[in-house]
């Protein structure tokens, strides 16, 4: 069994409350994908994202709410069409880490 340590924790607790949100989304699989495809292809619709997603374009739409909402994704009016793109620059830099590049190297699986 291990001691607590002293002192106080070395992140604070709003840090750590906002992490865990950021990984709570990036814990679902079809959200990561679409994270991983708009970090390659900005302005992408809904039906390209589906595709990619191997999703519906209802399940997509859902997933994309989820995101827009904390303001990971923004959309774009494109005459009757949406185009998504990836605007969070912390989900950037963890697709990075994940070594997902802008040149299509790295998966997510």
């Amino acid at each position: 069994m291990t001691r607590p340590a002293d002192g106080p924790l070395p992140i604070p607790a709003d840090d750590i409350a906002a992490w865990a949100a950021r990984f709570d989304l990036l814990g679902d699989p079809t959200r990561l994908r679409l994270l991983a495809y708009m970090h390659l292809h900005p302005g992408c619709t809904v039906g390209a994202l589906a595709e990619a997603a191997g999703t519906t374009p209802t399940t997509t739409s859902q997933a994309l709410r989820v995101l827009r909402r904390q303001g990971w994704v923004g959309a774009e009016r494109d005459g009757r069409t949406m185009r998504y793109t990836l605007l969070d620059d912390m989900a950037h830099r963890v697709l990075h880490l994940m070594g997902h590049r802008h040149t299509g190297a790295g998966s997510v699986p």
